[in-house]
């Protein structure tokens, strides 16, 4: 059997397995290991899993991963995003679409103290859902903007996607942070657009004006003073040199309990469910290095990695244009996998094949730039049928709420974030400085 038809039935028993339901980590794990075994026997696969798992889980960079997410857990219990979307209706409600302006500014707040896509989506539903529905927003409009929102959680740091890639290429973290800021905001204001043009062209979807209850802007300035002060200590102080981004972490998880409690939202039942959560999720995350990593081993055996890459030399294409192709690659992977298998399976092949390319700017630029398309990308797999995870939790708590919308009329409301994603990384793709130009001000 040639190395490219054994990579290929390794890949496709991956496949099979999560189509079968298993779980990605552990269908990853099987496919690799089937595929070792195949090539080199039980030895020296037995040999590869003992030192393996000890030297994928002591490195302490992945200590960051569990803090971001605690920090983002305090957050979602500490009732954070209520103030939060709060603030935005008083400041964007005088829009036509202000609302749902609104819910697109709070997923970006909250994804700032958050970093993962999912969680994003699903605190801000809770808040958001029922006072756009009670203004007279349609279902499609709604749960497109809350699944779209979403998104934004792993577009500004921190993002729990990006520190794996930061991991994975041995890339500065902080670095890659302040890279994804700007293509982050410019995603913000980009969905807010859509909005506003959707509302204006596509009537019957939001109403004509918001009506919504006054508050006193020093009260709603009060409310999210806690994430403005949380935010400006953990990248303050990562960008300032007075802490690495995993100290920061720490930093961050700490300050967001601190605010947590002065909001008087944090009881011990939320404290436990914080850390049961983080223990679930970055166990998930682990055992999906793990199967990722047997997996690539044995793929790496194949030596169809490398083939690969001599293959797409030969075919004479602009480097611009292999990064385009790896991104609709990306796009189609993202209807069976989520963002973080992805990255942890195709990072190690496609990294070393754009470092051998020649972008025109150093290997650290061109390494920051390609994990920032990389991270756009796989936020557009968040939204793109027929997967779309963000759009499924979102769909789904509308049925929690009462309120169910067809799961057709969701994916038709992601339309336009979905238009505005690929005009913002055809830009990015043609001018990399967007994201790069920022990398000044990081000290080195």
């Amino acid at each position: 059997m040639s190395g490219l038809q054994l990579a290929l039935l390794i890949f496709g028993a991956m496949l099979a397995l999560m189509a079968l339901r298993v779980p990605i980590a552990i269908a990853m794990f099987v496919a690799g290991v089937t595929g070792y075994l195949m090539q080199r026997g039980w030895a020296p696969l037995a040999s590869f899993l003992n030192s393996q798992a000890y030297a994928r889980f002591a490195s302490y960079d992945l200590s960051v991963i569990p803090l971001f997410i605690l920090m983002g857990h305090f957050a979602t219990q500490g009732g954070i995003s209520k103030a939060l979307f709060a603030f935005a209706a008083g400041v964007m409600g005088r829009f036509k679409g202000g609302l749902a302006m609104a819910a697109v500014f709070a997923c970006a707040a909250f994804g700032a103290i958050c970093g993962s896509s999912v969680a994003t989506a699903a605190t801000i539903t809770n808040v958001a859902y029922d006072e756009m529905r009670k203004h007279g927003y349609s279902g499609r409009l709604t749960t497109g903007t809350l699944a779209a929102g979403g998104t934004l959680g792993i577009l500004i740091p921190p993002s729990v996607p990006l520190v794996i890639y930061a991991i994975l290429t041995e890339q500065n973290i902080a670095k890659l942070f302040m890279a994804a800021m700007v293509p982050g905001i410019l995603a913000m204001l980009m969905y807010m657009i859509a909005i506003a043009l959707y509302v204006r062209f596509v009537p019957g979807h939001a109403p004509e004006k918001d009506v919504i209850a006054k508050q006193k802007m020093s009260e709603a300035l009060a409310g999210i003073l806690p994430i403005a002060v949380i935010f400006v200590i953990v990248f303050g102080g990562i960008y300032g040199g007075l802490f690495t981004p995993t100290e920061g972490a720490a930093v961050g998880a700490f300050c967001t309990f601190v605010a947590s409690l002065l909001k008087r939202e944090m009881n011990w039942t939320k404290f436990k469910n914080c850390f049961y959560a983080t223990a679930e999720s970055s166990a998930m995350i682990f055992l999906i290095f793990l199967g990722a990593d047997i997996m690539n081993a044995a793929l790496a055996l194949t030596q169809v990695p490398g083939q690969l890459a001599e293959v797409v030399g030969s075919w004479g294409l602009s480097p611009v244009m292999v990064v385009a192709c790896i991104m609709l690659f990306y796009v189609v992977l993202g209807a069976v996998m989520d963002e973080l298998s992805m990255i942890l399976l195709t990072i190690p092949i496609f990294f070393p094949m754009i470092m051998g390319l020649d972008f025109g700017m150093s290997k650290e630029y061109t390494a920051i730039w390609f994990g920032v398309m990389v991270l756009m990308t796989v936020g557009f797999g968040m939204l793109a049928p027929p997967v779309g995870l963000n759009v499924y939790v979102v769909n789904s708590m509308t049925k929690n709420k009462g309120d169910a919308v067809p799961i057709a009329e969701s994916y038709r409301g992601v339309l336009p974030f979905l238009a505005a994603d690929t005009i913002r990384a055809l830009l990015v793709l043609a001018f990399p400085m967007i994201s790069l130009w920022a990398l000044r001000f990081v000290q080195t």
